[in-house]
């Protein structure tokens, strides 16, 4: 069955015929071409090797651009994931920074809920330094210290540890101190850190 053209269609296709006819005759054969040679006094049979090198130059060409696009889409992703990755950091940082003690107590082994003002060094206790922290941020595990410090300055003991997991906004934590007898007397003091940032710290009497 013949096929029928509206006049929209005819349209189209009397353009089409127009633009491959222009392009027809814009397009020069390759006895143009060498006869155009000859009258610039160039050799007509170096046309082939030259033919050649122009489409290596074009698909050189067209591969860089290529190349351009695709490098381009790289380093973009890269800026994405650096900003990314320093928006994370940022968010950590400023999660870890609201992260406060809420209550701090000075307990041995045995934690009766109370809070210990004094040590009796003579029964070598290990002593705990019990602290509540309020704003943990969840999902996040937290790097803390401890500083245990004589009554002369002197830090004698250092604890470093991470917390598991946290799973709730109040999180309590510890570290400890195994005082011997040779602990020298007087006024003690523990200092909490978190991530080098001091948080708590307390005071007790060795006796």
């Amino acid at each position: 069955m013949e096929k029928r053209l509206n006049q929209e269609e005819l349209a189209k296709i009397v353009a089409e015929v127009e633009r491959l006819s222009q392009r027809q005759s814009e397009e020069l054969s390759s006895e143009q071409v060498q006869e155009i040679l000859r009258e610039l006094n160039l050799p007509p049979e170096l046309l082939d090797e030259a033919m050649i090198q122009l489409r290596r130059r074009e698909a050189l060409s067209a591969q860089q651009r290529r190349n351009r696009w695709i490098y381009g889409g790289v380093a973009a992703a890269a800026i994405v994931a650096i900003a990314s990755t320093g928006f994370f950091i940022q968010q950590n940082q400023q999660a870890i920074a609201r992260v406060s003690a809420q209550q701090d107590r000075i307990t041995l082994a045995q934690d009766n809920g109370g809070n210990l003002a004094t040590i009796n060094r003579q029964i070598n206790p290990e002593v705990f330094y019990r602290v509540t922290l309020k704003d943990a941020p969840i999902g996040q595990k937290l790097s803390l210290a401890c500083d245990w410090i004589s009554p002369s300055g002197q830090v004698v003991k250092q604890n470093r540890y991470q917390t598991r997991e946290i799973d709730k906004s109040v999180w309590n934590t510890y570290c400890r101190n195994q005082l011997g007898t040779a602990a020298p007397t007087g006024t003690w003091k523990v200092q909490m850190f978190l991530s080098g940032r001091p948080i708590s710290d307390a005071s007790f009497e060795v006796k």
